[in-house]
């Protein structure tokens, strides 16, 4: 694998456009080097755009990510960075959890308004046929 990399070859090896790259480095997630007009990605750039691609799968906000990967890149001890990650996780695991709780109650609601709708097409059919 190549140490540097352009910014088409991020886009293809992560099935991105130019311009969701180009806006992950003005939110500071990567920072390219410069050869003349040409961005240059380094392993590390390429390594931060992995974990902000896995943090967007995980619901994570682009801020959240962006403090989650610059704690992982310093030299401390690892444990503060753990335990933010396991805080940021359980916050977004309870969202999650009432998202959920409020699709299930929608759909008991609109399977009620379904069943009452049935029962009334019966009676109204019942009606034109009696």
């Amino acid at each position: 694998m190549s140490s540097t990399f352009t910014i088409g070859e991020l886009a293809r090896e992560f099935d991105l456009t130019t311009r969701a790259i180009r806006f992950y480095e003005d939110c500071g997630l990567i920072t390219p080097q410069r050869s003349g007009r040409n961005r240059v990605y380094t392993l590390r750039d390429r390594t931060r755009l992995k974990l902000t691609l896995r943090g967007k799968r995980l619901g994570l906000t682009l801020a959240e990510v962006k403090e989650l990967v610059d704690m992982y890149e310093s030299p401390r001890d690892t444990q503060p960075q753990l335990k933010k990650f396991l805080v940021v996780l359980a916050t977004h695991r309870e969202q999650l959890e009432q998202q959920m709780a409020d699709l299930h109650a929608t759909l008991d609601e609109v399977r009620a308004q379904e069943k009452e709708a049935r029962r009334l097409l019966a009676i109204g059919l019942k009606k034109e046929q009696g």
